[in-house]
Protein backbone atom coordinates (compact mmCIF):
# COMPACT_ATOMS: atom_id res chain seq x y z
CA UNK A 1 0.00 0.00 0.00
CA UNK A 2 1.71 3.33 -0.55
CA UNK A 3 1.64 6.76 0.66
CA UNK A 4 -1.76 8.46 0.69
CA UNK A 5 -2.57 11.28 -2.07
CA UNK A 6 -2.26 14.45 -0.37
CA UNK A 7 2.02 12.58 1.03
CA UNK A 8 2.39 11.27 -2.12
CA UNK A 9 2.11 14.93 -3.56
CA UNK A 10 4.32 16.18 -0.84
CA UNK A 11 6.80 13.71 -1.55
CA UNK A 12 7.02 14.21 -5.29
CA UNK A 13 7.28 17.81 -4.39
CA UNK A 14 9.72 17.31 -2.28
CA UNK A 15 11.61 14.79 -4.75
CA UNK A 16 11.64 17.17 -7.23
CA UNK A 17 12.94 20.18 -5.55
CA UNK A 18 15.72 18.09 -3.99
CA UNK A 19 16.59 16.65 -7.58
CA UNK A 20 17.10 20.65 -8.46
CA UNK A 21 19.15 21.48 -5.50
CA UNK A 22 21.13 17.78 -6.49
CA UNK A 23 21.81 18.83 -10.17
CA UNK A 24 22.57 22.79 -9.43
CA UNK A 25 25.03 21.23 -6.43
CA UNK A 26 26.62 18.71 -8.87
CA UNK A 27 26.78 21.39 -11.74
CA UNK A 28 29.22 23.22 -8.72
CA UNK A 29 30.94 19.96 -7.65
CA UNK A 30 31.63 19.41 -11.86
CA UNK A 31 33.15 23.03 -12.14
CA UNK A 32 35.50 22.74 -8.95
CA UNK A 33 36.87 19.56 -9.88
CA UNK A 34 37.49 20.96 -13.30
CA UNK A 35 38.98 23.71 -12.28
CA UNK A 36 41.17 21.52 -9.76
CA UNK A 37 41.98 19.48 -12.39
CA UNK A 38 42.92 22.77 -14.60
CA UNK A 39 40.28 21.53 -17.32
CA UNK A 40 37.22 22.91 -19.21
CA UNK A 41 33.85 20.94 -17.19
CA UNK A 42 32.65 19.74 -20.53
CA UNK A 43 36.21 18.16 -20.68
CA UNK A 44 36.13 16.35 -17.08
CA UNK A 45 32.48 14.96 -18.38
CA UNK A 46 34.18 13.53 -20.97
CA UNK A 47 36.64 12.16 -19.51
CA UNK A 48 34.01 10.77 -16.17
CA UNK A 49 32.10 9.05 -19.43
CA UNK A 50 34.91 7.52 -20.46
CA UNK A 51 36.05 6.24 -17.38
CA UNK A 52 33.29 4.59 -17.55
CA UNK A 53 33.57 2.74 -20.78
CA UNK A 54 35.06 -0.84 -20.58
CA UNK A 55 36.41 -0.30 -23.78
CA UNK A 56 37.33 2.35 -25.93
CA UNK A 57 35.15 4.29 -27.97
CA UNK A 58 34.69 6.22 -31.63
CA UNK A 59 34.22 10.34 -31.44
CA UNK A 60 30.85 9.63 -33.16
CA UNK A 61 29.97 7.29 -29.58
CA UNK A 62 31.65 9.85 -27.58
CA UNK A 63 29.36 12.54 -29.49
CA UNK A 64 26.37 10.11 -28.93
CA UNK A 65 27.51 10.13 -24.96
CA UNK A 66 28.24 13.59 -24.59
CA UNK A 67 25.19 15.03 -26.92
CA UNK A 68 27.50 17.26 -28.62
CA UNK A 69 28.25 17.33 -32.51
CA UNK A 70 30.61 14.68 -34.53
CA UNK A 71 32.37 18.27 -35.35
CA UNK A 72 32.10 19.36 -31.47
CA UNK A 73 33.44 16.33 -30.25
CA UNK A 74 36.15 15.66 -32.65
CA UNK A 75 37.46 18.93 -31.27
CA UNK A 76 36.89 18.20 -27.65
CA UNK A 77 38.76 14.48 -28.52
CA UNK A 78 41.82 16.96 -30.12
CA UNK A 79 41.76 19.08 -26.59
CA UNK A 80 41.99 16.00 -24.50
CA UNK A 81 44.42 14.35 -26.37
CA UNK A 82 46.39 17.84 -26.16
CA UNK A 83 46.43 17.98 -22.64
CA UNK A 84 47.30 14.32 -22.80
CA UNK A 85 44.04 12.73 -21.32
CA UNK A 86 42.80 10.95 -23.86
CA UNK A 87 45.03 8.54 -26.53
CA UNK A 88 43.71 7.74 -30.02
CA UNK A 89 44.41 4.43 -31.41
CA UNK A 90 43.25 2.78 -34.54
CA UNK A 91 39.65 0.77 -34.44
CA UNK A 92 41.14 -3.20 -35.02
CA UNK A 93 37.95 -3.91 -36.93
CA UNK A 94 38.18 -0.53 -39.19
CA UNK A 95 42.12 1.45 -39.80
CA UNK A 96 40.48 4.07 -40.98
CA UNK A 97 38.46 4.96 -37.79
CA UNK A 98 40.23 5.85 -34.52
CA UNK A 99 39.29 4.53 -30.99
CA UNK A 100 39.40 7.13 -28.14
CA UNK A 101 40.41 5.86 -24.63
CA UNK A 102 40.97 8.04 -20.82
CA UNK A 103 45.03 7.58 -21.17
CA UNK A 104 46.28 5.46 -18.02
CA UNK A 105 47.99 8.44 -16.33
CA UNK A 106 45.20 10.61 -16.78
CA UNK A 107 43.01 7.67 -14.82
CA UNK A 108 45.31 7.95 -11.88
CA UNK A 109 45.50 11.61 -12.39
CA UNK A 110 41.42 11.19 -11.70
CA UNK A 111 41.10 8.81 -9.29
CA UNK A 112 43.41 10.90 -7.28
CA UNK A 113 41.19 14.05 -7.68
CA UNK A 114 37.63 11.78 -6.73
CA UNK A 115 39.44 10.02 -3.88
CA UNK A 116 38.20 12.51 -1.11
CA UNK A 117 34.85 13.54 -2.67
CA UNK A 118 34.21 10.31 -3.76
CA UNK A 119 34.51 8.97 0.00
CA UNK A 120 32.02 12.03 1.24
CA UNK A 121 29.79 10.81 -1.37
CA UNK A 122 30.08 7.09 -0.06
CA UNK A 123 29.79 8.24 3.48
CA UNK A 124 26.49 9.78 2.17
CA UNK A 125 25.33 6.07 0.85
CA UNK A 126 26.42 3.92 4.08
CA UNK A 127 22.97 4.69 6.24
CA UNK A 128 20.66 3.27 3.35
CA UNK A 129 19.82 -0.78 3.30
CA UNK A 130 20.56 -2.39 0.19
CA UNK A 131 16.56 -2.44 -0.90
CA UNK A 132 17.20 1.32 -0.60
CA UNK A 133 20.53 1.60 -2.09
CA UNK A 134 18.55 -0.58 -5.13
CA UNK A 135 15.36 1.72 -5.60
CA UNK A 136 18.17 4.78 -5.57
CA UNK A 137 20.08 3.26 -8.25
CA UNK A 138 16.85 2.46 -10.54
CA UNK A 139 15.94 6.17 -10.03
CA UNK A 140 19.49 7.56 -11.07
CA UNK A 141 19.29 5.43 -14.17
CA UNK A 142 15.87 6.55 -14.95
CA UNK A 143 16.20 10.22 -14.18
CA UNK A 144 19.71 10.02 -16.37
CA UNK A 145 17.66 8.20 -19.16
CA UNK A 146 14.67 10.89 -18.87
CA UNK A 147 17.43 13.82 -19.14
CA UNK A 148 19.48 12.48 -21.66
CA UNK A 149 15.93 12.24 -23.79
CA UNK A 150 14.33 15.37 -22.63
CA UNK A 151 17.97 16.58 -24.08
CA UNK A 152 17.90 15.39 -27.48
CA UNK A 153 14.20 16.53 -27.60
CA UNK A 154 15.25 19.97 -26.74
CA UNK A 155 18.30 20.21 -28.92
CA UNK A 156 16.04 18.70 -31.41
CA UNK A 157 13.36 21.64 -31.50
CA UNK A 158 16.07 23.80 -32.12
Amino acid sequence: MGLPVSNRAATLKRIMDESQRHYAAYVLFNQAMADRLGIHSTDLQCVALLELESEPVSTGELARLTGLTPGSATRLVDRLEKAGLVVRQADPGDRRRALVALAPAARERISAAWELPGRAFGAALEKYGDAELAVIADYLNRAAEVGRAQAERLTGEG
